[in-house]
Order: C-alpha cells, then sequence, then structure tokens
C-alpha cells in the first residue's frame, strides 16, 4: 500500500520546559528538533506500520529544508515536490507537565505549491490532504488538482479555529470539491463543518476514537508529548484500521515528538 499525503514537511522545535517561564528569565528546558508537518507525519507513520509512504510538498533551499528532507528520507518517505528560494517552515512547540501543546508556526514557502505533476501521485492507493493546505492558496488548488488523480481520498480538518477564521461555509465548499472518503477530525472540528457525504474518524483524545466501525477506548500510555498523535492514528487507520490506529497514536504520545523513532 502507498499513503500519499499532501501538505506541510517541516521543522519541528518542542521544547518541554521544567517549570514555569518568566518574562527575560532562564528557564531549564528539554528540547527536541526533528522532521514534522501533518503530512510527513502521517507518511513517516504510514511507512512505520509496513506501508509505503510519500509526501508532496513545497521546501525552501534552505539549511532546515534540507535538514528536514534527509531526516524525512531516513524514515524511508519518498519526498516530492519543488525545492524553491525561501524559507522552509518551523513550527515551535511548548509543551505542559500533561503533555499538551501550544503551537507557534511559520509555515515558510509550504503554502506556495501552485502546481501537480501526476507522477507524483502514481501507484497511490490513497492520498491524504491536510487540512492545513485547504485555508490558504495556491496549495488549495493543488490539493484540488491532486486529489482528481487519486483513486481515493482522505482529509484530516486539522483546526477548527482556523475554519473559522477562514469561513466555515468556504471551507464546505473546498471539502465537497475534494471529495474526501474519509474524514478525520476532533470533536470540535466535527461540529464546525458538520455533516459531509463521507466517512468520519472523530478522534476524542484520551477517551479514543470513534470509528466508522464504531467508538473504540484509547490504549493505556503514559503521555509525555500529544504532538503528532492524531497523525500517527490517522496513518495507523489507513493501513490497518482501528486497532492500529490505536497502536500507533499510544506509541506515538509516549515520546517527545511527532515522528516515529
Amino acid at each position: 500500500m502507498l499513503i500519499c499525503t499532501l501538505g506541510d514537511l517541516l521543522l519541528d522545535v518542542i521544547v518541554r520546559p521544567a517549570g514555569p517561564t518568566a518574562p527575560d528569565g532562564d528557564t531549564p528546558a528539554v528540547t527536541r528538533v526533528a522532521p514534522g508537518g501533518q503530512a510527513a507525519n502521517v507518511a513517516a507513520w504510514a511507512v512505520e506500520l509496513g506501508a509505503r509512504g510519500r509526501v508532496i510538498c513545497r521546501r525552501g533551499d534552505d539549511a532546515a529544508g534540507e535538514l528536514v528532507t534527509r531526516e524525512v528520507e531516513s524514515h524511508g518517505v519518498e519526498v516530492r515536490g519543488p525545492v524553491v528560494r525561501g524559507r522552509s517552515g518551523v513550527v515551535v512547540s511548548l509543551l505542559d507537565g500533561e503533555g499538551r501543546r501550544t503551537m507557534l508556526s511559520d509555515r515558510g514557502v509550504a503554502p506556495e505549491l501552485d502546481e501537480i505533476d501526476p507522477s507524483w501521485l502514481e501507484g497511490a492507493d490513497w492520498l491524504h490532504v491536510s487540512g492545513y493546505s485547504l485555508l490558504r492558496e495556491p496549495i488549495a488548488r493543488a490539493a484540488l488538482a491532486a486529489a482528481r488523480l487519486a483513486p481515493r481520498v482522505s482529509v484530516d480538518l486539522s483546526s477548527a479555529p482556523d475554519i473559522r477564521v477562514y469561513g466555515v461555509d468556504r471551507f464546505r465548499a473546498l471539502l465537497v470539491e475534494l471529495g474526501p472518503e474519509l474524514v478525520f477530525a476532533n470533536e470540535e472540528e466535527r461540529e464546525v463543518v458538520g455533516g459531509l457525504d463521507a466517512r468520519w474518524v472523530v478522534k476524542l483524545g484520551p477517551r479514543g476514537a470513534c470509528f466508522p466501525e464504531g467508538e473504540l477506548p484509547s490504549r493505556a500510555a503514559e503521555v509525555v508529548d500529544a504532538t503528532g498523535a492524531g497523525d500517527a492514528l490517522t496513518a495507523g487507520y489507513l493501513v490497518g484500521g482501528p486497532e492500529a490506529a490505536l497502536d500507533a497514536a499510544a506509541r506515538c504520545v509516549g515520546r517527545m515528538g511527532a515522528m516515529p523513532w
């Protein structure tokens, strides 16, 4: 199986402070730097779970772009898409003591993906689209073009607040045009978007997830970092169904970072 994803390949900087931060202070912290981005995370977990993974993205020609490309390829992920002059994206995730995160995102040149080479979709069983990619142009049009070339399409709605800012009706219109067979969302995103002619996987956080096959509880796990747990669950479901999805999410939250180690 080949899971092809479209969206971001970014540099993730994950910071877990040892205590509360203070202005002008120097707070000890544990920091991890790794490739990330929703699309890249799903592709990497797909490979980890026994499938092939390919990410379609636009990257800058800077050191960050070179680093994340090399690192995600070391996970076995195929990278497709242009490298251009400019700044690659960086996301800083600040963790609290319970594994929750606050994200500060600079997507760099990623949203400027403006065309699709049909060869990038060759052999794909699924195209999985990051919802962030539908919120900006020209990458939204590129996502729609890619969907027309894919045998099956899934999408992760990604961010309820961003959908509200963008406009719910505008976003729903793009989803209808995208025509996903599967929609991944948390409860808030599901409520904001409303009904679609698709099957849903609703992520319930520590309670588990509601799959087309039914609701299942999460696996027992010590939560270190929730970053990427939804992406691991998505890859697991696409590759192996509900049980594989819950297993992957539990593995992901037990370590810092969104990608498998």
